[in-house]
């Protein structure tokens, strides 16, 4: 794992809703059967918490576990965890079919916070914010690129590729402009 090094030095922009740049986490993408043994064993070791439900993400302190499609699930963990995680998996896992992979460095994470952050992201993405619950977990895309998203704590967390961080902070800071907000 290389050192801690986030992909936009924590950019900021302040409009009708907050944009910050956050990181770096530790994720983590566990591939396995939802049946196999020891998948909710792993994903307790590595974050503590419960496996997801379909759709859903589920948090423990500064952990998380996110479903992301039936036989992958996102795990996120401080950064300097993930080495000890990735060990915790593969011994709860044993000999069972699975993949887990450090995509630390490899993603992007934005909070969008305000009243209007729902705003920010409708201009965007495809996604039904009215009906967007809190620990609901959504793969979409912003604009034109992958994103995954979920409501928490009064704002949204958006992850995306390491590769585009600098296209989705511009999106970002260009739909939350003062004046742009939605009728």
């Amino acid at each position: 794992m290389s050192e801690a090094v986030s992909p936009l030095s924590g950019a900021r922009f302040e409009g009708f809703a907050a944009i910050r740049e956050i990181g770096p986490l530790g994720m983590i993408s566990l591939r396995a059967k939802p049946d196999v043994a020891g998948l909710g064993p792993a994903i307790q070791a590595a974050t503590g918490c419960a496996v997801p439900a379909p759709r859903r993400i589920v948090t423990s302190g500064a952990s998380a576990a996110g479903w992301m499609s039936p036989d992958e699930y996102l795990l996120i963990l401080p950064y300097e965890g993930v080495a000890a995680a990735l060990a915790a998996i593969a011994g709860a896992m044993g000999g069972a079919h699975h993949l887990a992979v450090d995509v630390s460095d490899a993603r992007a994470v934005f909070r969008i916070e305000g009243d209007k952050a729902a705003q920010v992201l409708a201009k965007l993405m495809p996604v039904d914010f009215a009906t967007l619950e809190p620990g609901e977990l959504r793969r979409s895309r912003a604009a034109q690129v992958a994103a995954a998203l979920w409501q928490q704590d009064g704002g949204f967390t958006l992850v995306s590729f390491r590769s585009v961080a600098g296209y989705v902070m511009g999106l970002l800071t260009h739909s939350a402009q003062p004046g742009s907000e939605l009728g």
